[in-house]
Formats: structure tokens, C-alpha cells, sequence
């Protein structure tokens, strides 16, 4: 089965601006994510961002740390896993899922501002096209929107 991935090219915005509102909407379509991770330092980085980043809102993930996976409608981890059942997966940090296809659509998010990252996207775009995935460019607006391009 193809799956659907989404790269979403960061260029006015950081991961941790631009993923909660995705996270948001995710969880609004009554869907779970898994957000994978370049490092545990990044995920407990992240993990605390969530908690804190809305002091109007909430918005229920968990890690390792926290356990209970299959109670998080959102799960933040380094390994390519998925004990929460999420049908999306959100890829950022340069991780690598080799399980793209068990999910129903895939997030890349990468900085459009670091070459390398930008270099690395492109590969992967080609390695998920070539693969049979159904592949979608966001572009950024000014306003801190997206814009689908391809």
C-alpha cells in the first residue's frame, strides 16, 4: 500500500514552532502520531516543549519516559517504532523510518535553511517516489502557512 508523504520544507518557522499545530490537527481528525526523533536528547527536548508551549492549550503526547504508549495520542521517540498504534508518522531531525509503508501518511520536516537537511530531503523524496509513495512538496508562506506545491 502507498502512503502518503508529506514534506513540509521549513524556511520561517522551526520544528518546534510549526509541529504542534500539525500534531493539533492530527489529533482533530481523531488520528495518532508517532514523531521520531534524531536523538533522546531532542525527544526530551521536545517532549518539554509540548507541555509548555500553549499555556491556553493541551496537547496529550508522551515518550518512553512516561510509558503507557498505547495510551499517547502522540508518542515521541528516536527508534522507528510505533506502540501507539499511530496510522501518521512525523520525521524530523534526519531520523530514518524503514516503516513508512505501515503508516497511512508520512510528515518529513526538514530546515530549509541548513543545505545538507535540503540536500538530504531531496534524496529521500526521490528513494519514496521510486518506492511507489504518493509524494507532496508544503512550501511555507509568509504568513507562517502552507502552501502545497507538488
Amino acid at each position: 500500500m502507498a502512503t502518503e508523504v508529506n514534506f513540509y520544507h521549513l524556511t520561517r518557522s522551526s520544528l518546534e514552532d510549526a509541529l504542534p499545530r500539525l500534531l493539533v490537527k492530527t489529533l482533530q481528525a481523531g488520528e495518532r502520531a508517532v514523531v521520531m526523533l534524531g536523538s533522546t536528547e531532542r525527544v526530551d527536548s521536545l517532549n518539554t516543549h509540548l507541555w509548555t508551549y500553549d499555556p491556553n492549550g493541551f496537547l496529550p503526547h508522551g515518550s518512553a519516559r512516561d510509558g503507557e504508549a498505547d495510551r499517547q495520542p502522540v508518542w515521541l521517540t528516536h527508534l522507528d517504532e510505533n506502540p501507539n498504534g499511530a496510522s501518521f508518522l512525523f520525521v524530523a531531525d534526519r531520523a530514518r523510518s524503514d516503516k513508512v509503508s505501515d503508516y497511512k501518511r508520512c510528515f518529513e520536516l526538514f530546515d530549509g535553511r541548513d543545505d545538507s537537511a535540503v540536500a538530504d530531503a531531496r534524496e529521500r523524496w526521490k528513494t519514496y517516489k521510486t518506492a511507489g509513495h504518493t509524494v507532496v512538496y508544503w512550501q511555507q508562506t509568509p504568513t507562517g502557512g502552507w502552501e502545497k506545491k507538488a
